[in-house]
């Protein structure tokens, strides 16, 4: 019984997160975006500090006809948003916030877990794009899939850096066997994932499958109300387990004075600290042209990556 109470608890807390923290991040983006562009009407939405834009973009997307082409593969154009956003909350389960156990449910295999996992998010996208009989939306389906094989393999690598340096798989081994030096030697693979991480997340400036001035908005053209709303969350809910993955396997997680009673508090002000630069990064860059982001892909992560491959094997036969 107290097993089974332990996992409804967890379960229920993951949940909470999962509600929450996207929210936020989309709140802050509302925030950060009008004090550095300033645009005025995300600030007045609700009187102090426009605290009500959230709660105004919630009731414009419920208030919008859901509407499906005549033409679209209705099931597949139904479900896709489901498919986007539920594998961030799945991932969210393995990712450890704090010491003693403070995670949804620890797995021996966590990295290579939340890779998969993560992977299946952008299936949506493709379903979005394909089901939606529609040229523009087609088009934005096939450069999520070419974004994805040029993305995935350099974050790929990168975490396998962390996983040879710590000498398991498992999230919260990782995270114990962190040492203050490690943020020095891995950080061009932290600076691998973390761009490969955007990528996959389609945030700018790697947002050419949405282009809006070139395909109208990708994938998701013909998605109205509460459907499109969904995509969105996922994309908040993507940068949060974004955040906090490279967080866990980069800026050793939980560590920091006092960890052992507020560990928790400082992985959360990490993941803050990392969102708040991905809503910095589409504020400061433009978009990169298609080939571009393969360029970049295929000739500098992909290269970077297997070098910090071997510096980590170097260290850790140095060391050893």
């Amino acid at each position: 019984m107290n097993d089974t109470l332990d996992v409804v608890l967890r379960l229920v807390a993951v949940l909470v997160v999962f509600l929450t923290l996207p929210l936020l991040v989309g709140q802050t983006e509302h925030k950060v975006m009008a004090h550095m562009q300033g645009r005025l009407g995300p600030m007045y939405a609700g009187g102090f500090h426009g605290w009500a834009q959230l709660v105004a973009d919630g009731v414009k997307f419920a208030q919008k006809e859901d509407v499906v082409p005549a033409e679209a593969d209705r099931r597949i154009f139904q479900l896709a948003p489901a498919v986007a956003l539920l594998p961030y909350l799945v991932v969210l389960i393995v990712i450890p916030v704090g010491p003693h156990g403070f995670v949804g449910q620890a797995v021996d295999a966590g990295l290579f877990f939340v890779l998969a996992v993560m992977g299946v998010g952008v299936l949506g996208s493709l379903m979005a794009g394909w089901a939606s009989a529609n040229k523009f939306s087609l088009l934005g389906g096939l450069r999520t899939a070419a974004q994805l094989m040029a993305y995935e393999l350099p974050m790929l690598l990168a975490g396998a850096s962390v996983a040879m340096a710590a000498g398991t798989l498992s999230l919260p081994g990782i995270v114990e066997s962190y040492h203050w030096w490690w943020t020095l030697w891995q950080l061009m693979g932290g600076l691998v994932f973390f761009t490969a991480g955007l990528a996959e997340l389609q945030r700018p400036p790697f947002d050419m499958p949405v282009a809006d001035s070139e395909i109208i908005f990708g994938a998701y053209t013909e998605y109205t109300g509460l459907r499109f709303a969904l995509f969105l969350l996922a994309e908040y809910a993507g940068i949060v387990v974004l955040c906090g993955l490279t967080t866990v396997l980069f800026l050793g997680g939980w560590h920091g004075p006092w960890s052992g009673s507020v560990g928790w508090l400082w992985t959360l002000l990490k993941t803050g600290l990392l969102a708040f630069v991905v809503i910095w990064l589409r504020v400061s860059y433009p978009r990169l042209r298609e080939d571009q982001l393969q360029k970049l892909a295929w000739t500098v992560l992909i290269p970077l990556a297997l070098a910090q491959i071997a510096l980590t094997g170097v260290v850790k036969v140095v060391t050893s």
